[in-house]
């Protein structure tokens, strides 16, 4: 695949807004061309010609437009009313400036099941189009009536041979009904006339619905896009990778981030193709540091939580009001340069150890990522930051002394002993995402950290469906949960409405939590019924059942190994540590254990704000 062949289009039916607010999105997230879709261009006040100057304007082309829906296989009276219809069309495509429309398989009930007929009418239609410059993409529907799998669309368009007459191939209609795309390369490349690609999670519903409103970009769902597209480019194909994408959730958001979202996934289908030059994602070596933004009232809650904990204060930044906690090789920054509502806590950035931070930092903004301006003295370490999605700062870092450039500089550093509770490090993040950034936060982490995705897990919380994705490097050293509420509606919500998370990491849990009472850390009480039912279910053995019940630490295990873990009470309306052993190979996140967790945390809340509602 050359360069002059890694263009990049996007189908208007992807983003929200009118037509006018898509082609702007489309041309600043750096397409190149755009799919025309009908219903977008009859609502538009401006002129098919209008539409084409506008594009041109913008540095778009318009490399298709659609679709043109069930023409073939009819009695004659109806093939003459598709034929005005389709000459009609033609001079709109005229005005737009595309020399290419996509044809649907037919689902109409006029049609009837006949191969030749089929490809006789698309002949006659190829025909027409041919006189006037113009070509057909014919597409297999993966709800068409007779036509719907790549394989008999080529058939029938190899059986009416007409040189203006090709496919359209669909990743979604073909993947979705499992067929093996395998045999795609078998087609001349001559006669693949546009490629069009959606992921989509792995679901058990009707074809149409499921494409009509859970399609993803690609790398956010579970189809292998990379083989996909590969098979196309083996055959010859030499038009641009295109997306086509209907989503509920897409068409509802801001279509300027929506379409950088969809660039980027594109930048990275690329890459996995070998046809993107972009920097590597260099070497992750785990999380630097964890930065919560407080302020003067939650500040000392907090500080007295990691007190609790066996965190020690071990130095000041030497121009900003940040603070440094640590213990074993977890570093929590406390930050009181913020602007959250009076007595608020939240995770403002997070920190990972890079191989090279230059390098990711380039790799991010090559990805889209917005790169945030720091403000730093001469003499302090000049970070890399980034912005995900949600807003949350994420940086990267070299910590080791050795490289003279170590962001742990900045400070002013003392070595005054903590108390120590056995925590180790961090060993992941857990942050909730707006219902309509999961997928986008995903890919960014995926596309931009280099971290790969693990299955998505759904759970039913106390307040309603709880839907989670872990993305992780390869060594498990770098690894972030990303959870969203499915939906959520009316007032009776939990009033911590997007938890975060920190993970700390211990070898010993229940001595972690023995040390951590003592201290006088906040921790989570669990019920008993949670001990009684893990009991029947699991059956540990009785003293560990035991102790864990003692030190309300839950417990998970699977056929890799087991997992302890507890958690504090939420800090500053939104933050809560957990405690994490990892015993054999688990590498889990226990998921199962969240609802009770969460029905821990609403009910201490609940008892604390009773028990100050009476002192009142």
């Amino acid at each position: 695949m050359s360069s002059t062949d890694s263009r990049r289009s996007i189908a208007t039916v992807c983003l929200s807004g009118t037509l006018e607010d898509k082609l702007t999105a489309a041309a600043r997230a750096g397409f190149d061309g755009v799919e025309i879709f009908e219903n977008d261009l009859v609502a538009s006040p401006w002129s098919a010609k209008e539409v084409g100057e506008h594009c041109a304007e913008l540095g778009l082309s318009i490399d298709l437009y659609q679709p043109f829906r069930d023409f073939e296989a009819v009695s004659p009276p109806v093939l003459a009313r598709n034929l005005r219809r389709a000459e009609l069309k033609f001079d709109v495509m005229e005005q737009l400036g595309t020399a290419t429309m996509l044809v649907c398989s037919t689902v109409s009930p006029d049609a009837v099941d006949d191969d030749d007929l089929a490809a006789e009418q698309l002949h006659l239609l190829a025909e027409h189009a041919a006189a006037r410059g113009l070509r057909i993409a014919y597409e297999a529907l993966a709800w068409g009536r007779f036509v719907n799998t790549y394989e008999h669309s080529w058939r029938i368009v190899r059986r009416a041979a007409h040189p203006a007459l090709g496919l359209c191939l669909d990743s979604f209609h073909i993947l979705s009904r499992g067929s093996d795309p395998a045999a795609i390369s078998t087609i001349p490349g001559e006669k693949l006339f546009f490629l069009q690609l959606a992921d989509a999670p792995r679901l058990q519903m009707d074809v149409l619905q499921w494409s009509r409103h859970h399609r993803l970009f690609p790398g956010q769902g579970s189809f292998d896009l990379t083989a996909f597209t590969g098979h196309v480019l083996a055959a010859g194909y030499r038009g641009p990778l295109s997306l086509e994408v209907f989503n509920d959730v897409f068409r509802q958001a801001d279509p300027a981030p929506a379409a950088v979202d969809a660039m980027r996934s594109l930048l990275a289908l690329q890459e996995n193709l070998g046809v993107a030059d972009l920097p590597p994602a260099p070497a992750l070596a785990g999380h630097t540091f964890v930065e919560l933004a407080v302020d003067d009232v939650s500040a000392p809650r907090v500080a007295d939580a990691l007190r609790g904990l066996g965190f020690a204060e071990t130095g000041r930044h030497r121009s900003k009001p940040v603070r440094l906690w640590q213990q074993g090789d977890a570093r929590i920054l406390l930050n009181t340069d913020g602007s959250g509502p009076t007595g608020s806590a939240s995770v403002g950035a997070v920190a990972v150890e890079s191989a090279d931070p230059v390098a990711s930092a380039r790799r991010a903004q090559r990805l889209r990522a917005p790169i945030l301006p720091r403000d730093h003295r001469a003499d302090e370490a000049d970070l890399s930051a980034i912005a995900a999605p949600d807003g949350t700062s994420v940086f990267f870092c070299r910590t080791g002394a050795e490289t003279g450039d170590s962001w742990l500089g900045d400070f002013t550093l003392s070595d005054a002993p903590g108390p120590g509770a056995g925590v180790t490090g961090i060993g992941y993040l857990g942050l909730t995402q707006p219902f309509d950034h999961f997928d986008e936060a995903t890919l960014f982490y995926r596309a931009v950290l280099g971290l790969e995705p693990e299955p998505v897990t759904e759970f039913a919380a106390p307040f309603g469906l709880v839907r989670s994705r872990t993305v992780t490097d390869p060594s498990g050293r770098v690894r972030i949960a990303l959870e969203s509420a499915l939906l959520r509606r009316g007032e009776w919500a939990p009033s911590v409405r997007e938890p975060q998370r920190i993970a700390l990491t211990s070898d010993d849990a229940l001595a972690s939590a023995r040390r951590m009472r003592e201290l006088g850390a906040p921790l989570l009480e669990i019920p008993g019924n949670y001990y009684d039912d893990l009991d029947a279910r699991l059956a540990p053995d009785p003293e560990l059942l035991t102790a864990l019940r003692r030190q309300s630490v839950l417990y998970d295990r699977d056929e890799h190994g087991e997992l302890l873990h507890f958690f504090t009470l939420v800090l500053g309306g939104r933050v809560f540590f957990e405690v994490v052993q990892r015993i054999g190979g688990y590498a889990g996140d226990g998921a199962a254990n969240s609802p009770i967790r969460m029905a821990a945390h609403r009910g201490q809340r609940a008892a604390r704000e009773g028990e100050a509602s009476t002192e009142d």
